[in-house]
């Protein structure tokens, strides 16, 4: 007798609720621990009952690796659709943990041909994955550390926040660490300058007289010793915060292109770029796509997952067309950089981004028009393991074909 369970999941505990596949009648009700012996139990539990699909909240995490490891097939509901979900069972409107792991049984019984089940990736995707989604979440804080830097050198030091391009940048750091106020900074001449640049291998274009004269004609804040001091205290804190994370960023960045260059697949998506140091987007598409073709059977699927495609909502002779809120925001952002580099030197795509320019669409818009293009050949290239080809690309030819 085949069975069908429902996993309300939690940081410390798991309640279970295993139910006939056919009957709905309930089999075993539990809560597990989230330790080894909780999961150990767990997965016996499931076997003990020939569960065929275990539904939970979630798509990843421990416990999903470990039952899919277990040969249990998963399947991963919104926590939206679950929400949405609870009315059928209940006539009013509370709930707990037991309710949300009977509800989420019963979609498993009813509804489980209308939620696919996990596509699991390799182990060298997984790799990527860990390595990429450390970065971007790393980058998050390098931006948030620098804008509070920027934040304070407005306030009482404007001439060091642009004296180089970037607040964040190795050399940027330095300078602050060694003239983190202005009163440090008030003996510095071309040539002590130039003896800095030179020290930690400054490699702009603008000379020591040219970045002098960028310090000096910042205006002048009006604070007082005390403000000042505090001040250049917080500027050292957060520099100090901040170089080790850069160094982290591209110790990453060098991780994540050795593991790119040696994965099956990232030919495939680096072909993508005209640049062959561009790995770091090549990689978040490819980690966030996965290596299991059968998570995308169609590029309609991986255009609404990836936030590409918009929502229409119609009723009589309403219709409305909107944004996708609900979708994987990383493969999003992925798709908006390979769209946004792309459209400034590939004939193609810079096409299709001004025709919808040309249209009224706005620049985010437009992205995502580009974007959405985008995806049916990348799907068709992931699907076909095969790597990018302008001369396979049907519109890119016959659009040059036009142009003579």
């Amino acid at each position: 007798m085949a069975a069908v369970c429902g996993i309300d999941w939690a940081a410390e505990h798991h309640d279970v609720r295993i139910a006939d596949e056919h009957s709905g009648a309930p089999l075993a009700e539990r809560r597990f621990a989230h330790d080894e012996d909780g999961i150990g139990a767990l997965i016996d539990a499931l076997i003990e009952h020939r569960v065929a699909r275990v539904a939970i909240e979630r798509p990843d995490g421990l416990l999903v690796g470990r039952l899919i490891a277990a040969g249990i097939t998963m399947i991963a509901i919104h926590p939206n659709q679950v929400a949405a979900a609870r009315d059928r069972f209940r006539a009013a409107a509370g709930k707990d943990d037991r309710f949300d792991a009977m509800v989420l049984c019963e979609l498993a019984r009813t509804d489980h041909h209308r939620f696919p089940a996990l596509a699991p990736s390799g182990d060298e995707t997984l790799v990527l994955r860990a390595l990429v989604r450390t970065r971007e979440d790393l980058v998050a804080a390098r931006v948030a550390l620098a804008n509070q830097l920027r934040a304070h050198l407005d306030a009482f030091w404007p001439g060091a926040a642009r004296i180089f391009a970037d607040i964040d940048s190795p050399i940027a750091l330095a300078f602050l660490a060694r003239y983190p106020s202005p009163t440090d900074a008030r003996g510095l001449g071309p040539k002590r300058l130039a003896a800095f640049l030179a020290r930690h291998a400054y490699c702009g274009r603008k000379t020591p007289e040219a970045l002098l004269a960028r310090l000096r004609s910042a205006p002048v804040a009006a604070i007082g010793e005390l403000e000042t001091e505090a001040r250049r205290t917080a500027v050292l804190g957060l520099v100090g915060a901040l170089r080790p994370l850069v160094e982290q960023i591209g110790q990453l960045t060098s991780e994540i292109r050795g593991v790119i260059r040696a994965h099956p697949d990232g030919p495939i998506f680096l072909s993508f770029f005209r640049d062959p140091k561009s790995v770091v987007t090549a990689a978040g598409l490819l980690c966030e796509i996965g290596d299991n073709r059968a998570r995308y059977p169609r590029d309609e699927t991986l255009a609404a997952d990836g936030g590409q495609a918009p929502v229409t909502k119609q009723s009589g002779k309403h219709r409305a067309v909107s944004f996708r809120w609900a979708c994987d925001k990383r493969l999003r952002n992925h798709l908006a950089v390979l769209a946004d580099s792309t459209r400034h030197w590939h004939p193609w795509a810079h096409h299709v981004y001004q025709r919808a320019i040309d249209r009224g669409a706005d620049h985010p818009h437009a992205i995502r028009i580009l974007g959405r293009a985008w995806t049916r050949v990348l799907w068709r290239c992931w699907q076909d393991h095969a790597a990018y080809d302008p001369t396979r690309h049907g519109n890119l030819t016959r659009l040059l074909q036009a142009r003579g």
